[in-house]
């Protein structure tokens, strides 16, 4: 019976993600079924709701031609399992017996889905023998039709398919040093990258030696390339900067007399790297329960700043700043590798409303930082329209002007530097990162 409810549990990670639109982590939470579930049995559940949440689109496409009518018209529960069965069969060779009839025997136990559990039979019977071969599909087919057009409007037909073939990976675990990022790598065989970011190797992060030292923490290396980048203008030297981490590349007097604020910090990854650089950092976000997480971090590695709960659009620092770094609220839409139902509890509509707001808070940025300072405008989209086109709009506007990246300053993401100076980190294929939008900026006036 573990079987069956192991496929249950799977399903009903899909439901939530997909018809409640629940993110994963949300579902797994939430699910009195995978709560149930402990050990290997809780593992497997999540490693297939994650495989069809990976490859859901093509998955729907090859099941269509099976079906007498559209996937659309079956019950949320049916649904949910025919894609937990049909990934089971056509992605993770289990064994044909197993992936049908656990799949079956996990209708029997969700109310919602005992009547179709005869459709459901014949429907998963036919996905076995008549195996679609998925990777004919096109690889944006991963997503829906709407968010494949938007990637490909932005990045380009090539771009867009890069970014597919990134969420199909497994994503690995980068890792952030406090200090020594050469002594991390060591401690825990992982690999240094150019970038100063630390590839783990695989497994639980939990395994990892030294794992609660706080030495160090997860941080996809793009989202450490922002700090970096926004340190090197303070550094004065742009070849130092992916040495930040292990405070080589600033003078420590020098450090310890430069604020930097943080805007929509929390959950603080970029806050723990601006406050091991020796800086005085304000780290500003409007949620009590993510700043919460900002301060555990920061208990954890020892490190500290001024914590403030405020909306980032009216509160005003009392002088103003030499750096600021706003990773804008966004549709994260870069980071569908770790997270790939973003691309379906996600709607057009939703990501339409994120330019206007990613403004303002540009605007707003712009009076918090002295002449001659430096703002740090990122998102982990590569949408045009929240990246490239808000600072367009800033630049036209006379708020802003942008200071361009070099390649110096960017080791190991020099391919990623656009022709304005910005950087635009799509993933390539010896590239295991989120695609990140950044462009260094300095205020045109104290406003």
């Amino acid at each position: 019976m573990s079987g069956a409810l192991v496929r249950r549990a799977a399903a009903d990670l899909l439901f939530l993600t997909l018809e409640k639109r629940r993110t994963l982590d949300q579902a797994m939470a939430e699910s009195p079924p995978f709560g149930d579930l402990d050990g290997p049995d809780r593992a497997f559940a999540r490693a297939i709701a994650s495989a069809a949440l990976r490859e859901l689109g093509r998955i729907d496409r090859a099941l269509a031609p099976l079906l007498s009518r559209p996937l659309q018209a079956a019950s949320p529960a049916i649904r949910a399992l025919l894609r937990v069965g049909a990934v089971q069969l056509w992605r993770m060779d289990v064994p044909e017996h197993a992936a049908v009839s656990e799949t079956v025997e996990a209708a029997k136990a969700w109310q919602d889905a005992r009547s179709g559990g005869a459709f459901l039979n014949a429907v998963l019977r036919r996905a076995a023998a008549e195996r679609p071969d998925l990777d004919a599909l096109p690889v944006t087919a991963i997503w829906p039709d709407w968010l494949a057009a938007a990637f490909e409007e932005s990045v380009g037909a090539d771009g867009a398919a890069a970014l597919a073939a990134a969420q199909l990976a497994e994503p690995g675990i980068f890792l952030t040093a406090k200090t020594n990022a050469a002594a991390v790598a060591e401690v825990i065989s992982g690999e240094l990258l150019a970038s100063g970011s630390i590839r783990a190797p695989g497994g639980p992060v939990e395994a990892l030696a030294e794992y609660g030292s706080g030495d160090w923490w997860v941080q996809d290396p793009a989202a450490a390339l922002a700090a970096n980048l926004l340190m090197a203008s303070a550094s004065g030297d742009p070849a130092k900067s992916g040495m930040i981490m292990d405070k080589s590349g600033m003078d420590a007097g020098k450090s310890a007399e430069i604020t930097a604020i943080d805007l929509c910090a929390a959950p603080g990854g970029k806050t723990l790297q601006l406050c091991a650089a020796g800086l005085n950092v304000i780290a500003v976000d409007r949620s009590k329960p993510r700043l919460k997480r900002l301060e555990e971090n920061l208990a954890r590695t020892g490190l500290s700043a001024e914590i403030i709960t405020a909306d980032a659009e009216t509160w005003r620092p009392e002088s103003p700043a030499d750096l600021l770094l706003l990773d804008a609220p966004c549709s994260a839409l870069g980071t569908l590798r770790r997270h790939p139902e973003g691309a379906w509890i996600k709607r057009e509509g939703d990501i339409a409303r994120f330019p206007d707001v990613q403004y303002r808070l540009l605007k707003a940025a712009t009076e918090m930082v002295r002449p001659g300072g430096t703002i740090l405008y990122c998102v982990c989209t590569p949408l045009r329209s929240e990246g490239a086109d808000v600072v367009d709009r800033a630049v036209a506007e006379g708020l802003v002007t942008r200071l361009p990246v070099s390649p110096e300053e960017a080791p190991g993401f020099a391919s990623c530097i656009t022709g304005s100076g910005d950087v635009l980190t799509l993933p390539g294929e010896s590239a295991e990162h989120d695609a990140f939008f950044m462009s260094r900026l300095s205020p045109t006036a104290l406003k």
